[in-house]
């Protein structure tokens, strides 16, 4: 089975917390940038040749490896498993519910199976309470893949700024455009304001957009541009625009939004 890692398993907190941000970024390229993947791989098995040669189709997890990649597969066999197991039976509830709504049950999911399988493996190892402290703190820096998917967070720190700023507005959302853009496109930076209460600890690190494809934080020295359907935030090399590729962009999709159209 590739969901279970084939090499030495992780024992330290690095270790650790390495094997959850790879497992991490994989399963958020499934919910995101290769959301199209996933979805027809999910195939429930109700129409097409699985129904003409009445294949029943078998419950299916999303594993998320450790090398930053995913795959949906069957469950291992052995009883107990090696690793904690994902939700099973994903591609059942797909087509019972709307996309998006799958979506964040799917993501929500995840979240929860990085944590067990992180802890496993603390517990496995026989990680101390500062350990296991200083792992959660860890994954807690990280936006949760519920968080990415739906733009939860982000949505709650925009509002947040913009009930503190009079800046200009685009679409309800706060948006800086250099004075060189003209275009109706939403470009770097994201909106992130300098917030003078003195409030400046750990958490305040994040409260700047989180790019809806990798999940990481802004940073003041990378290209970022606005989908103006979703309204989500992505670095330019996350979704391969560059800022001069974006001078001739009148409204951005990002490759989510135009997969669902392509759907419809």
């Amino acid at each position: 089975m590739e969901g279970v890692p084939q090499h030495t398993a992780p024992r330290t907190v690095e270790e650790v917390f390495s094997d959850y941000r790879g497992r991490r970024a994989g399963l958020i390229k499934a919910l995101t940038t290769e959301v199209e993947k996933f979805y027809q791989q999910c195939d429930p098995g109700e129409s097409g040749f699985t129904a003409i040669m009445n294949v029943e189709k078998e419950n299916l997890c999303l594993y998320g490896l450790p090398n930053e990649t995913w795959e949906v597969n069957l469950p291992v066999e052995e009883v107990p498993p090696e690793l904690p197991e994902p939700a099973l039976g994903i591609n059942f509830a797909r087509d019972g519910m709307q996309e998006k709504d799958w979506l964040s049950l799917v993501a929500v999911h995840s979240d929860s199976w990085l944590l067990a399988v992180a802890f496993y493996f603390g517990a496995r190892f026989g990680f101390g309470k500062s350990e296991r402290k200083r792992l959660f703190q860890m994954i807690n820096e990280l936006p949760t893949i519920f968080e990415v998917v739906t733009g939860v967070k982000q949505q709650r720190d925009m509002s947040g700024n913009h009930n503190n700023n009079n800046k200009s507005k685009s679409s309800g959302k706060m948006s800086r455009l250099p004075e060189t853009q003209t275009k109706g496109v939403k470009v770097s930076p994201p909106p992130k304001e300098e917030d003078d209460s003195g409030d400046e600890d750990a958490e305040d690190d994040e409260q700047g957009a989180i790019c809806g494809a990798c999940g990481d934080n802004y940073a003041h020295d990378e290209f970022w541009i606005c989908c103006d359907v979703c309204e989500k935030w992505f670095h330019g090399k996350c979704v391969k625009i560059t800022p001069a590729k974006a001078e001739h962009i009148k409204q951005y999709k990002c490759p989510g939004c135009s997969n669902k159209r392509a759907r419809v």
